[in-house]
């Protein structure tokens, strides 16, 4: 069984930082990429930013040169570094990973439970 965990939401000023992790367990053979997604009350779920098993990475523009998303693959984890916050980064923040669990089963997609941030003076 796969398991994601995130960790590292809060309450934080505009203009305040704050560091998400999300932490794979269980049945791991291979990690492929990791996103961060994000959900605000009455919109949908975005894709915020995304890194390769190679490191490559990608964001929305609406984070760009503020968020860095990198990743330990010695610790099956991911983190996502939100600086220069905005109150409309509030969101609920979900980490997603594809994953082979082992070696003879393909890749499939986990989500986290979500981790709560909320940016407000």
């Amino acid at each position: 069984q796969v398991r994601l965990v995130e960790s590292g939401g809060g309450l934080v000023q505009p203009g305040g930082s704050l560091r998400l992790s999300c932490a794979a367990s269980g049945s791991i053979f291979s990690i492929g990429s990791m996103r961060w997604f994000r959900q605000a009350p009455g919109k949908q779920r975005e894709l915020v930013a995304v890194i390769t098993s190679a490191g490559n990475t990608n964001y929305a523009d609406s984070v760009k040169g503020r968020f860095t998303i990198s990743r330990d693959n010695a610790k099956n984890t991911v983190y996502l570094q939100m600086n220069s916050l905005k109150p409309e980064d509030t969101a609920v923040y979900y980490c997603n990973a594809v994953i082979r669990p082992t070696s003879d089963r393909p890749y499939n997609d986990y989500w986290g439970q979500g981790t709560q941030v909320t940016v407000s003076s």
